[in-house]
């Protein structure tokens, strides 16, 4: 890797480890085009049966595990999840939900496993962390895509029973630029392995787990296509040293940590997928391993409704219970219309992880980066409904003899989300980047800077071809037909909303790339607006189409979840209409000149006043430099002369 690369050259590192082919149909990749293709996601696949009843045998034992041996004030209290839980969690085969039967693992479909972290997470958020890092950004996934099969019939068995894993990519200096990682593998002499020498920043688990997976850039040479590389690591090897245990807002029990390699020696048996394969079996292995996080954004958007709901029918103020005033009642509905928007984004996209028919990169994109924006805002509604209760923690209310709701830890907690696996800024870019990607296609050398005029000519022809057929499609659809998707009932108008947008999304994102060209890449808050509305027209359908599911699934509950997919879909809608206004009509350009003042520190003057715990020292304002300075030099440590009012210290 490049020690200082250059923006062109991170991007090129990325780019070439991205999966570029799509062998099977996206929704979400057609949804961006314009081209609405309910009948990728509708009907829904049935769960099987046997799949069923397994998953929710497993279920019922974790439910029952939680509540008789997990004290969670003992984990937030002690910021550990003692020994006897982990060891509990691993006689149950919780490490080995997502792993095949084949390989000793339960073998949980992504619904189930997704309704365990959901569980577990809701008991306590770091007992959800620690066996989603294990599982589904840990060993057994890329084993389970790119292992070979001695390397499976190895590890799995051990991971799937007593063995933790964790996942090992980011650096104390680097965070989303793979093109600047230091940990190097240097292959031996004798051909034999490799010696591996680096430190991994923020890896969970990695304080207590048996074995990794660490990424390490190998050099080109000889025999060696060089590249960042995925290694499997036990953690006993020599020169492995745990630095630290990081500690954070949230997440209070889980072990994470800073990891140093000083010369540690891996064969090559344990090189998963071949030299400069890392980053592409890592963004590959994240593609569902995103999925874990709705769920655990689900678990306390709908543990918040019920906080909420709660709270507002007992507390009374001004001779009536708090839900019916009408400020909190919005945030009740909101809260209602939320839970089961996210239920059905996480229930759609978990149906097609398994049923493998689809390519799910961008809706598992799509679905942990909504899930994670909304179930912020959703938690933050319920500390606010709940009031000073929800600042009080969960172990002084029960002191005082009040129920110990955990709101402000589920607040803290719920936080990392919009960081994690993704950071919801490079979400957008992802997302964006395979939104656009068959423009680039046909028009990325038209859009390119570097062509000359002859070149440029030639590519523009050709896209030319595509574009005539293309854009006349995006005018005229079922969306402006008033009897279409009648099947849906009362929800059909919002189904009907989705064809039209996603047909002028489609427009929008064409004017953009002809508006901005090659700049277009640089306008991050214009493709995060062109992406968070294609999450809001993805989750508008994904709560039309779970409603209907519902309906067949539980006909007891249509009428029900039918109110609640119109609540959330009316939300959703005003969502996506301010930010189609704010494509064209924003602030965009004025703040980022602003922002690269405040950069030059134009504006640092303001800061004068701001007293800085982690600098250097206590900051002082610039015009009382002068005057300290003369009142340090006087001969008697007298104030300074010529004021009249000074007097000498201690005088």
């Amino acid at each position: 890797m490049v020690s200082n690369p250059s923006y062109e050259q991170s991007k090129q590192v990325a780019e070439a480890s991205r999966e570029t082919e799509w062998t099977r149909p996206s929704f979400g990749k057609a949804l961006f085009l314009g081209d609405f293709r309910l009948d990728l996601i509708h009907p829904q696949s049935e769960l099987d049966p046997a799949a069923v009843e397994k998953g929710e045998t497993f279920l019922e034992r974790l439910r029952l595990f939680l509540a008789e041996r997990v004290d969670r004030q003992q984990i937030e209290r002690e910021a550990k999840i003692p020994s006897d839980v982990i060891q509990g969690l691993k006689d149950l085969g919780a490490l080995g939900m997502k792993i095949p039967e084949e390989y000793g693992g339960l073998g949980l479909s992504q619904v189930h496993y997704n309704k365990a972290l959901a569980m577990a997470g809701t008991w306590h958020s770091s007992l959800s962390t620690l066996l989603s890092a294990h599982q589904s950004i840990g060993l057994p996934e890329p084993l389970r895509l790119f292992g070979s099969e001695e390397q499976k019939r190895t590890w799995l068995p051990r991971l799937a029973t007593d063995h933790i894993s964790a996942f090992l990519l980011t650096e104390p200096d680097v965070g989303s630029d793979p093109a600047r990682m230091s940990t190097t593998a240097i292959p031996t002499e004798d051909g034999t392995g490799y010696r591996i020498n680096g430190t991994k920043l923020w890896a969970t688990n990695g304080a207590i787990a048996d074995v990794v997976v660490v990424m390490a850039v190998v050099a080109q040479s000889d025999g060696h296509r060089g590249g960042i590389t995925a290694f499997i690591c036990p953690y006993d090897r020599d020169g492995i040293t745990v630095e630290h245990r990081n500690e954070f807002m949230g997440l209070r029990g889980i072990e994470n940590s800073v990891t140093r390699f000083d010369d540690v020696f891996v064969p090559n048996s344990d090189v998963i997928g071949g030299e400069g394969r890392g980053l592409r079996i890592a963004l590959t292995t994240l593609n569902t391993g995103r999925l874990s996080l709705p769920a655990f954004c689900l678990s306390s958007v709908k543990y918040s409704l019920k906080i909420g709901r709660e709270w507002a029918g007992e507390r009374t103020q001004w001779g009536r219970p708090i839900g019916r005033h009408d400020p909190i009642a919005q945030k009740l509905a909101w809260l209602a219309g939320t839970a089961f928007g996210l239920e059905a984004v996480l229930d759609v996209s978990s149906r097609l992880a398994d049923d493998k028919r689809n390519d799910i990169r961008i809706e598992a994109a799509l679905a942990k980066l909504y899930a994670s924006e909304l179930g912020w805002i959703a938690v933050d509604e319920m500390v606010q409904i709940r009031g000073g209760r929800a600042y009080e923690t969960a172990e002084s209310l029960a002191r005082r003899g009040e129920k110990p709701v955990p709101a402000e830890q589920m607040l803290r907690d719920m936080r990392i989300n919009r960081i994690f696996e993704g950071s919801t800024e490079i979400m957008h870019l992802l997302i964006a980047r395979e939104a656009v990607d068959r423009h680039l296609e046909v028009a990325g050398d038209v859009v390119s800077g570097d062509l000359g005029l002859a070149d440029r000519a030639r590519a523009a022809a050709k896209a030319g071809v595509f574009y005539a057929r293309w854009f006349p499609t995006l005018t005229t659809g079922a969306g402006q037909r008033p009897g279409s998707y009648s099947e849906f009932g009362e929800l059909a108008e919002h189904l009907r909303y989705v064809e039209r947008h996603a047909r002028k999304l489609a427009r929008s994102t064409f004017y953009a790339m002809g508006r901005y060209r090659e700049r277009l890449e640089r306008k991050g808050r214009l493709l995060g607006r062109i992406v968070d509305i294609g999450a809001e027209l993805y989750a508008i359908a994904c709560a039309c189409v779970h409603a209907d599911t519902t309906a067949r699934e539980r006909p007891e509950r249509r009428q029900e979840a039918f109110e609640l997919a119109d609540l959330f879909c009316g939300q959703a809608r005003r969502r996506a209409d301010r930010l189609f206004r704010e494509l064209w009509a924003n602030d965009d350009d004025h703040q980022y000149e602003v922002a690269q003042q405040v950069l030059s520190g134009r504006y640092e003057w303001f800061e004068e006043d701001v007293l800085d715990p982690a600098g250097d020292g206590p900051m002082m304002p610039a015009h009382t430099e002068p005057a300290l300075r003369r009142f340090e030099e006087s001969p008697d440590g007298a104030a300074p002369r010529g004021g009249g009012h000074g007097r000498p210290v201690g005088g």
